[in-house]
Order: C-alpha cells, then sequence, then structure tokens
C-alpha cells in the first residue's frame, strides 16, 4: 500500500496534467450540440484505462450517450469485488459570462483547478483511476475492481436503469462506491448516508393565440406570466415557509431526535452558509434547524422562469405564452412519482380560467439512506482517517444520485458514499472548481480503503 502511495506522490504533476486534458473536453449531456463531444471523453477513457493496465475496457453504446465500462481481477481467488460508479458527462456552462476563465479551459489558481467537471464529478472519477493506476505499478490489486462510468448522470441517467437490470450478474460485487458527494467541511472528511431525491416538472402556461399589447388588451385577457407566478406562489406559505401541496408531507418520514442531536454535534453554524453564498438571510421551514433543512427535510424550487419580453428596455406585451421548471427535493419516505401526481393535482385546482396549463415530468429519483455500519464502509472510514488525520464524521447531503437506489434494489449491496469535493465548488455553476490538495487525499485515501477492504 505504502508504495502505492508513495508512486502516487511522484506523480502528481502528471496526474494534474493528465486531469486537466480530461476536464477539456465539453461532455455537456444535455445540449445535443456535445454529442460528439461526449462520445470523445467516453472514447478517451476507455484509451486512458487501458493505458494504465485495466482490462476488459469498453466503450458500450446505449439509446443515449455511451457508459464506460472496464474490470481488472485480482490473482487472490478470495478478493472482494467492488463496483465503482461514477459520471463523465457534465453540467451545461451558462451563463458563460460569469467564468473568470474559459469553463473547458482547466485553470489553476491557488492551489484549485477551475473548470467544469472539476469536481462534478470528472475530479472524483479521476481520483479512483488514478489510486487503481498507482496500485497496479506496484503489485496485483488486493481486490476484484469495476468501473461503471456513464454520461447521462446529469440528465438523471435515463438508460442506465436498463443497462444495470440487463448486466445486473456482470455487475455483481460486494460494495459500490461512489465519490460524488461532498466532505463536510475543509480538512473534515465524510461518509455521506443519506441523500435527497428529485421531482422536476416543467409548468407551461398557454393564454392568448399571439403575443398582445398590453393596453389594447391588458384587463380582460389572462396573462400566463400572471397566471403562472400565482401558480408558483400558491405552492409555498410565505409565513412559515412550508409547502401547501395536499399531501406533500403525508409522507416524509420524521427527523428523529437522535438525528438532530447528532446533526448539533458537528457544530454547523448559520454563519458558515451565510458568508458562502454572501446573503443576509436564510429561508426555508422556521421551526427546522439549517441542516435539517439542507439533508432531512423536503424542498421545492423554482429553477428557470421565462416568457414575455427579457431583452433591455420596454415592450408593453403581454406574452401568449409562460413557462417554469420547477424541482422538489425529496426525503424518506416520499417517492419521486407520487410527488409529481400530488404537484399535477395542485396546480389543476389553482390554474385561473382564460388559461391552459400543462405539467409534463422530466425526471426524478427517490431518496435514499445508507448503513454506516459495514466491512467497506468500515474500511472507508479508517482510510480517511488515516489519510486526513482526523476521524471523518458521518452526514447526509442535500444533493441526489438516483443510482444508489438502483443499486440497492437491483445488486442488493451496499454503497459506500466516499466524496473529496466541498459544497463551495461551485458544482452546476459557473467557476466550478476542485481543491487540488483534496484531489491527492483523495488518491491516498482510496487506495487505503481498496487495501482495507481487501483485509
Amino acid at each position: 500500500m505504502e508504495h502505492s502511495i508513495n508512486y502516487a506522490k511522484t506523480q502528481s504533476a502528471r496526474f494534474e496534467a493528465e486531469l486537466s486534458t480530461l476536464l477539456s473536453i465539453p461532455s455537456v449531456s444535455t445540449d445535443e450540440a456535445n454529442t460528439a463531444d461526449v462520445q470523445h471523453c467516453a472514447d478517451w477513457l476507455r484509451e486512458h484505462l487501458l493505458s494504465i493496465g485495466m482490462e476488459s475496457v469498453q466503450v458500450i453504446p446505449t439509446p443515449g450517450h455511451p457508459l464506460v465500462y472496464a474490470e481488472h481481477r485480482s490473482p487472490n481467488p478470495d478478493a472482494p469485488t467492488i463496483l465503482f460508479y461514477g459520471h463523465y458527462d457534465v453540467q451545461p456552462v451558462d451563463p458563460i459570462d460569469l467564468w473568470t476563465t474559459p469553463p473547458f479551459s482547466s485553470t489553476v489558481r491557488d492551489g484549485k483547478v477551475y473548470a467544469r467537471g472539476a469536481t462534478d464529478d470528472k475530479g472524483q472519477v479521476f481520483v479512483h483511476i488514478k489510486a487503481i493506476e498507482s496500485m497496479l505499478r506496484h503489485s496485483p490489486l488486493p481486490i476484484n475492481i469495476k468501473l461503471l462510468i456513464e454520461g447521462e448522470e446529469e440528465i438523471g441517467s435515463p438508460n442506465l436503469g436498463p443497462f444495470v437490470e440487463q448486466r445486473a450478474q456482470q455487475l455483481q460485487c460486494h460494495a459500490v462506491v461512489v465519490s460524488d458527494t461532498a466532505m463536510f467541511a475543509p480538512g473534515q472528511p465524510s461518509l455521506v448516508v443519506g441523500l435527497r431525491g428529485l421531482a422536476y416538472v416543467q409548468i407551461d402556461v398557454v393564454g392568448p393565440n399571439r403575443d398582445l399589447h398590453s393596453g389594447a388588451y391588458g384587463g380582460p385577457v389572462v396573462n400566463p406570466l400572471n397566471a403562472l407566478c400565482d401558480i408558483i406562489a400558491s405552492m409555498k406559505d410565505r409565513g412559515t415557509g412550508k409547502i401547501v401541496i395536499e399531501g406533500f408531507y403525508d409522507s416524509v418520514r420524521e427527523t428523529t431526535t437522535q438525528e438532530k442531536a447528532e446533526f448539533d454535534a458537528l457544530g454547523y453554524q448559520d454563519s458558515r452558509l451565510l458568508a458562502d453564498v454572501q446573503t443576509n438571510a436564510l429561508g426555508g421551514e422556521n421551526d427546522r434547524s439549517t441542516l435539517e433543512k439542507l439533508w432531512s427535510r423536503p424542498t421545492l424550487d423554482v429553477n428557470g422562469i421565462g416568457g414575455g419580453y427579457q431583452a433591455p428596455g420596454a415592450k408593453t406585451v403581454l406574452p401568449s405564452k409562460a413557462m417554469a421548471k420547477v424541482s422538489m427535493r425529496l426525503v424518506p419516505d416520499q417517492k419521486s412519482a407520487d410527488v409529481v401526481e400530488l404537484l399535477k393535482r395542485h396546480v389543476a385546482r389553482v390554474t385561473p380560467p382564460g388559461v391552459t396549463v400543462t405539467v409534463t415530468d422530466l425526471h426524478g429519483a427517490n431518496p435514499v439512506l445508507v448503513s454506516r455500519e459495514g466491512k467497506a464502509m468500515n474500511a472507508a472510514a479508517q482510510a480517511l482517517q488515516e489519510t486526513f488525520e482526523v476521524p471523518c464524521v458521518y452526514q447526509r447531503e442535500g444533493g441526489s444520485i438516483p443510482v444508489v437506489e438502483m443499486f440497492s434494489r437491483i445488486l442488493g449491496v451496499p454503497t459506500v458514499l466516499m466524496g473529496f469535493g466541498l459544497s463551495t465548488e461551485n458544482l452546476h455553476s459557473p467557476n466550478e472548481h476542485f481543491d487540488l490538495g483534496n484531489f491527492h487525499k483523495g488518491i491516498e485515501a482510496a487506495i487505503r480503503f481498496y487495501h482495507h477492504v481487501a483485509e
């Protein structure tokens, strides 16, 4: 193990250069204009995995973007098998004018690499690839390793489920490891034991047959933008911060007294979040702590809204159409499909006459809780403590990783959520970055993890 760690340290500059090459590929999965780039990224990963000594490396076509799959077996017939999952696709870069440097030309500033995909998830995928390379350079692998790296995570993984169902036997393992989460704080590693789910919809409102002069028609003609704003406003109580869609909280599993005590023991201060996002007040349910709001309570947010005139200056128009994209983060035991139906019923009840409203379910994921017990989790906790020289903590996270529930349901194995990013690294935002210190420590921790699992 130490030989592998020392090798990784001697190769740190090369590892960073190779990461820069990977980050330069604009593998934006949601934009058809980048389809060839997504394919190029998959092909690049295949060649790189072959170059470090992985076996059976494949780029597997799907009805959408391809999957990259690779295996390497240990000579030890009793070695455990670990499946690593990550994704190589990235979010769009808009708004481009807010980037300090080009999003696909990685730049190092203050010990951090800036590029789209740096922390979500190319940088964290590369942590494990470089850990595997470092182990292969000095001795046979102590474990059987399988890599599954997809190109559609940022669009809801529409083709991953059928693949896992069809290849369940091939993907059999003792545990899955995912590095697509954040550490609790700088210098404080953590293992994530809970993830919120997601229900994501688009609300389209259609009124008159064309855009109208707001003076000639304003008043009797119902304005779709006004109607949309009323519909959205009807979903939450401004005073309490609670969502008022009928039945929304019926399936919500309450945070236990023990969990609240564990959250409090982490010593989280609201000032940290206020400083991070540079605002002067926090919102949400006013009877809940900030960590509850982030980790164990559901949300409803408008992610985008459009309609009418949006260019500089004034134009007195009554728009024909309006649109909003709305996401709801879900907690155990809510189900994405059920929540979408509740929202549709609410919208139907509050839609005013004079407009037609359509709610489209774009994609979703169910929330998950994972056990903090077991050999793989213990190996991860030990590896993190040895690397960062402090005990790791256990936390939930507010984001969603749909495959965790899928792996549990189809493969019947535990998942270890061992991330090396930070929540402040602008994932999904301009100037996304990844701390290179955590990149290199992540490689060391991954090496230790794979060895401890073998033990």
